[in-house]
């Protein structure tokens, strides 16, 4: 036996050494007591009584001295055993918080076990929460391993793959069909072949920690649906827009044509038969011209082409725009000397189309139009107040061929948004909080990244 093994064997517990030190604590005294009791003169039963009767305080106070002291440390002990296995109900006794450190140090035990309690329900109801949501959503939710097979999949992701959780999870992303999700960047929208139906879906994918390791997320969700309602949407309003267009052009046209059907029927003509063919022709060549000139409109609104992004001057584009207004004074509220990168010929057209409606809309008041701009950040901030009537209804301000001015087509403002979400900006008209009238207002981004300068 070597002599490490040795002292590890005499080692005393901590229990041990308490006894044996307060056995050696009273060791002093229980010998001076010994000493007077046998040099004195006593009876030998006398002396063996009192001999037995010293040693046994002397070990009853050196035990309970080291009960005293090994019970707490014991309970403590049961009690951080009991937490590291997840079980916090046990409580320690003589917890206080007085100047008794023993108690105090039960008290913060007691405290510490609470605390853990409370934080472990806390987890578990959040947990089962995210679970319950992870179970409702209609998104499907996959988490990966370093080596790209299954770990987590929710309901809707079960669904998507078609197949029980208990046979995906393990696999692979290849033999799932996952495998270009994982590699592409994201957010990313793929066109992805599911149990033989091709969709459009959203593909987001994050990472997270789960015992050290690091996992994938990745989170499906689909377009199609949305993008067919969008769509079905989106053809009801302008099959809406088209027949009622169409109708407004053909029923005058199919008046008139019955009118000089009935005319050249007639065996005795009126003198101004001809003034009245003449008429009639001139409606219907007036209207069917009208209706060429709306499908050439949308034709138009169909095919607006990519921005060509040149550096654009905003002071001299305003007054460049102003000027072509004749009909009344455009009031230029000049503002800050700011370039942007944009399309000149878009812009322009844009901006007529603004100008002119504001015009528009004041000549019928006697009001007048003014456009201004500023700079806020990294965006300009361009505005166009006429001092018309109002707008009575916004919800239509967008929609294509809806039109409030006689003889209007429908198409400036949407074009005129189109070609602002096409650099990036929006376009906004409200009746103005200020004054009568109505106010646009255009914000576009001002500086560009190299590859759309490019």
């Amino acid at each position: 036996m070597t002599l490490e093994r040795r002292s590890k064997k005499l080692r005393l517990h901590h229990e041990q050494q308490i006894l044996v030190l307060t056995l050696a604590a009273g060791l002093p005294g229980t010998f001076v007591a010994m000493i007077f009791l046998w040099a004195g003169d006593f009876q030998p039963k006398v002396q063996w009584t009192l001999s037995l009767f010293i040693v046994v305080i002397w070990w009853g106070f050196s035990l309970a001295v080291r009960e005293r002291v090994v019970r707490p440390l014991q309970t403590l002990s049961n009690m951080l055993a009991g937490m590291r296995e997840g079980d916090y109900s046990i409580r320690a006794r003589r917890a206080s918080a007085g100047f008794d450190p023993l108690g105090l140090a039960l008290l913060e035990a007691n405290i510490l076990g609470e605390t853990l309690r409370e934080q472990r329900l806390g987890a578990v109801e959040a947990t089962a929460l995210l679970s319950r949501v992870m179970e409702e959503i209609d998104v499907a939710v996959f988490a990966f391993d370093t080596d790209n097979r299954l770990r987590l999949a929710n309901r809707a992701g079960v669904d998507l793959l078609g197949a029980p959780v208990e046979r995906l999870i393990g696999r692979d992303a290849a033999r799932l069909g996952l495998t270009r999700c994982l590699e592409v960047s994201a957010p990313r929208t793929l066109d992805l072949n599911f149990q033989g139906r091709l969709g459009r879906w959203d593909v987001r994918r994050t990472t997270f920690r789960q015992g050290g390791v690091r996992h994938q997320l990745l989170v499906l969700s689909d377009l199609s649906r949305v993008l067919r309602e969008e769509e079905r949407q989106a053809w009801k309003r302008l099959i809406r827009v088209l027949s009622h267009e169409i109708n407004n052009s053909l029923a005058p046209i199919k008046s008139m044509a019955g009118s000089l059907l009935t005319l050249l029927q007639r065996t005795e003509r009126p003198p101004d038969h001809e003034a009245d063919m003449k008429h009639g022709l001139e409606v219907i060549t007036g209207r069917s011209e009208a209706l060429s000139r709306f499908m050439a409109s949308y034709a138009h609104l169909a095919r607006l082409p990519p921005p060509t992004y040149r550096p654009v001057d905003v002071n001299a584009w305003v007054d460049r725009v102003a000027e072509l207004e004749t009909r009344l004074p455009v009031e230029v509220d000049t503002g800050p000397d700011v370039t942007i990168a944009a399309d000149g010929d878009q812009l322009d057209q844009l901006l007529i189309n603004l100008v002119t409606n504001g015009a528009d809309a004041a000549l019928e008041t006697g009001g007048g139009v003014e456009v201004g701009w500023r700079r806020n950040g990294l965006t300009l901030e361009l505005w166009v107040k006429d001092g018309g009537a109002g707008l009575s209804d916004t919800s239509n301000l967008f929609v294509p061929f809806f039109s409030t001015k006689p003889g209007g087509s429908g198409i400036g403002l949407v074009l005129s948004l189109q070609i602002a979400e096409a650099h990036g900006g929006s376009l906004i008209l409200e009746n103005r909080p200020d004054d009568r009238g109505c106010i646009a207002r255009l914000v576009l981004p001002i500086e560009r990244s190299a590859a759309d300068l490019a």
